[in-house]
């Protein structure tokens, strides 16, 4: 053990030291969120993402031996998705109010996230498995990963693609829906939830609670309906 490159083969092949780099590498990104006062551009999930890569890079350990001690993360994706209907069922007689609204702007975005990114990858001379890859791009991973593997494209492709579309969209959302002039929280959270699915749902709970439970329903909503238009839309491409 007195030599560094056997130690570090040793422990690299225990699955809880990726565990506890998981952990570590987010609350790294945590801390430097909160150094920042919360900036929307020190996103926890970015920051943690680029230690990680970082790491499996130098370290030349491939992907498949750093899920094996992670995993237990990403099996935790269920239950915590689960548990964002505490606060929607906290926030029911706002949704009841405002029922038309969110089903108009679930349509309507869902919809778009679909056709625009689509039509931006065919201009682009996009083959059949990257835009079957890059359709539920908006829907949370788990759901994401599914609708790809029907669609007949690579899901994990369309899992780093739906990460990377949940942290640009935490990132951008509250600097551009500002600029925008939108002050509800509803339409704020439906909106996020919608187009950035988990990462952006979290982002929004640690904005306003009212804006964490309207984006709990956007992120839910979205992945059924995109079941349902994925296919039909990909078709017409």
């Amino acid at each position: 053990m007195t030599d560094p490159f056997k130690l570090w083969s040793y422990l690299s092949s225990e699955p809880l030291l990726w565990l506890w780099a998981t952990l570590v590498a987010y609350w790294i990104g945590d801390f430097l969120f909160r150094a920042s006062r919360r900036s929307p551009f020190a996103n926890p999930v970015m920051i943690a993402v680029v230690i990680l890569g970082t790491v499996l890079l130098m370290t030349h350990t491939p992907y498949e031996r750093y899920f094996k001690g992670a995993q237990f993360v990403h099996f935790m994706l269920g239950p915590a998705t689960v548990c964002l209907a505490v606060p929607l069922h906290a926030n029911l007689p706002k949704v009841k109010r405002a029922l038309l609204p969110i089903v108009a702007g679930l349509v309507v975005g869902s919809t778009t996230a679909i056709v625009s990114v689509l039509a931006i990858a065919k201009a682009m001379g996009a083959g059949p498995v990257l835009l079957a890859s890059l359709a539920p791009k908006s829907v949370t991973a788990p759901v994401a990963i599914g609708i790809s593997q029907q669609l007949g494209g690579e899901p994990s492709l369309t899992a780093a693609l739906t990460i990377m579309t949940g942290m640009i969209g935490a990132i951008v959302v509250t600097p551009m829906l500002n600029v925008l002039g939108f002050r509800d929280w509803r339409a704020r959270g439906l909106a996020v939830g919608v187009a950035a699915h988990g990462i952006g749902t979290a982002r929004a709970f640690q904005v306003h609670e009212t804006k964490g439970a309207f984006a709990s329903i956007g992120m839910g909503m979205n992945a059924v309906l995109t079941a349902f238009l994925a296919p039909v839309i990909l078709s017409l491409f």
